[in-house]
């Protein structure tokens, strides 16, 4: 009868079956954070149908999604934590602050841009977030990009700007279009921080993303009263559209790398005309048809790629 003792040789070198375990383990946990990302973004994506329904002015309405969607953060880190808020918000205060500074300044200066250049213009620079995440990633965490990614985040930016083609012709302004690469920097560098501290919680992070925001625009709003009739739509726009968008994208941006988690966050730009289509049946146009449908197949099929390259997805070093 054969031994049922373990050699010291096998209890010291993982087997076959430990080593696919653990890669699979890895992958999944691969697959659930670019999910998250990807959801957040389909949940940012329905910003503009929030605003479209609602008379405040900007700033009032920047407020207002910042309370709740502070209320909805800090109450998750409640549920979450417990008796450990307090340790949790002392874990590593640099990044949480570098990161709501991030989110903040991204969410300010898109306000601020729409004074200055089209929405066309804003969201194909903010498509050049993906490209900077992963080239301050390679440079800060060592962090390589495959070439399926690179191809991917191409096909994606060329896809935003066939979706907005026509309304180019509107022009901008230098300030408009300087204020749309800092979103991009700002939410590229969010995400580099993510991934830099993927051991530290960042719901403290996106907190501070939304207090920071809500003190600015307290001080920049004729006033924060608002009516009973924006009152459910500001609700839903800070404590679902941005607090469990921030839930999700923080809690996914830590387990994939930098440009796939900005690469996933452009469907945001691919969805929202098609949410204002549904919803008050404007017609996006064909330009934007076809500029959608390449973005998004970009995204499906390196998703779908990725999933099954059966390669092992190395962490950076940090």
């Amino acid at each position: 009868m054969a031994s049922t003792h373990h050699s010291p040789s096998a209890a010291t070198h993982p087997s076959g079956s430990s080593l696919a375990a653990a890669h699979a383990a890895e992958r999944a946990q691969h697959l659930r954070g670019l999910l998250s990302c990807s959801l957040a973004a389909i949940i940012w994506s329905s910003g503009g149908v929030v605003v479209r329904s609602v008379t405040a002015d900007a700033w009032t309405i920047i407020f207002w999604r910042s309370f709740f969607a502070f209320l909805f953060l800090f109450g998750l880190l409640v549920i979450r934590e417990r008796g450990r808020i307090v340790g949790v918000l002392r874990d590593a205060p640099w990044a949480s602050i570098g990161m709501g500074l991030c989110f903040c300044t991204a969410s300010v200066c898109f306000v601020v841009a729409l004074d200055y250049t089209t929405v066309a213009k804003l969201l194909f620079l903010q498509g050049i977030s993906p490209f900077i995440a992963a080239i301050a990633s390679w440079l800060i965490l060592h962090e390589a990009v495959r070439l399926r990614t690179w191809v991917a985040m191409a096909g994606a930016l060329v896809g935003i700007g066939i979706m907005e083609i026509e309304a180019f012709a509107q022009g901008g302004n230098p300030i408009g279009d300087l204020l749309g690469i800092v979103i991009g920097f700002a939410f590229a560098g969010a995400t580099v921080i993510l991934r830099s501290n993927r051991k530290v919680r960042m719901i403290p992070a996106a907190c501070y993303a939304t207090i920071f925001a809500g003190t600015i625009a307290y001080t920049q709003a004729p006033t924060v009263a608002i009516s009973s009739h924006d009152l459910p739509y500001l609700f839903f726009f800070g404590f679902g559209q941005l607090g469990l968008g921030m839930a999700l994208y923080t809690s996914g941006a830590r387990h994939i790398p930098a440009a796939l988690a900005g690469l996933a966050a452009l469907l945001e730009p691919a969805l929202g005309p098609i949410w204002v289509w549904l919803v008050f049946a404007e017609n996006p146009g064909l330009y934007a048809v076809i500029g959608g449908v390449m973005l998004i197949g970009s995204l499906i099929l390196h998703g779908l790629y990725d999933m099954h390259a059966g390669r092992r997805l190395a962490p950076p070093a940090v």
